[in-house]
């Protein structure tokens, strides 16, 4: 069905990023069916950033889905428990089967809380007979098929891929650039709002490997950065399609369970 042309820019549905300081500089949130990177280097917290979205958007009834190529679901679960988000008041759905995926989906259809679908491939891996071969497309294809599946049987939002880096690992693409493209276009056509969490390259010229930045609709940029006597993490919007945008580098902080963007534009009061 594609975009409908709005008649007045408030009529643009977003989605916010539960980053206090950050969603009143870009116009409240991200355009709904926006494909948004979420890129840094190691340790800038850009799986926690997602899982805070999704897991407010839960708070609220929304259904997303949670595809972890990297990290198992108990590490990512430990680690948000640690941080003090409390699962129980959310629908937490762990698939570690595909053969459950439609009895998953059935008893979240029943619930009445907004769920997280954590989708753990990493643990589904010898399930893809052709991983050794060197044609190993198999893993995109699950991705594709999961998402369509519970899409067909569950309103989802949000889907959240960890990561793009992993993907391109398990993938082992011929043509990456055509391959990207056709994998943004499926995107697209679900009609979800997509988080791709990209690992930078060490020397920090580009949000990806490939095309990403250029395809996507939005770049989100978690950086670690010397000041002083201390490291400091940061966060800036490098863009975001129809929306206003303050390019400004925030100090990006985690503190009694919330994120905050502060001092932008300043340097951080340390």
């Amino acid at each position: 069905m594609g975009k409908e042309i709005v008649k007045n820019k408030d009529d643009i549905k977003r989605v916010k990023t539960y980053i206090t300081g950050l969603d009143e500089h870009i116009q409240g949130g991200i355009p709904e069916g926006h494909i948004v990177l979420v890129a840094g280097s190691a340790g800038t917290m850009k799986s926690s950033i997602c899982f805070n979205i999704l897991y407010h958007e839960a708070l609220k009834g929304s259904n997303s889905i949670y595809l972890s190529l990297e990290q198992s679901h108990a590490s990512l679960m430990n680690h948000v428990i640690n941080m003090g988000y409390d699962i129980s008041v959310i629908d937490l759905v762990l698939v570690q089967d595909l053969s459950e995926l439609m009895s998953k989906m059935a008893s979240v259809k029943g619930n009445q809380k907004g769920s997280i679908i954590m989708v753990d491939l990493g643990a589904i891996r010898k399930e893809i007979k052709d991983m050794q071969t060197d044609e190993n497309r198999s893993w995109l294809n699950v991705i594709k098929n999961v998402i369509k599946k519970v899409k067909e049987h569950v309103p989802i939002k949000i889907m959240t891929l960890d990561s793009m880096s992993a993907l391109y690992v398990l993938s082992k693409f011929k043509n990456p650039r055509i391959e990207l493209f056709y994998i943004f276009e499926f995107l697209r056509d679900m009609e979800v709002t997509s988080l791709l969490i990209s690992e930078m390259p060490t020397d920090g010229t580009a949000y990806g490997e490939y095309d990403e930045d250029f395809l996507s609709d939005g770049i989100v940029h978690v950086r670690l950065t010397p000041f002083r006597r201390n490291i400091v993490r940061e966060i800036s919007v490098v863009k975001m399609r129809t929306t206003r945008v303050n390019n400004d580098v925030f100090s990006l902080e985690f503190k009694d369970g919330k994120f905050q963007a502060l001092y932008g534009g300043q340097n951080p009061l340390l």
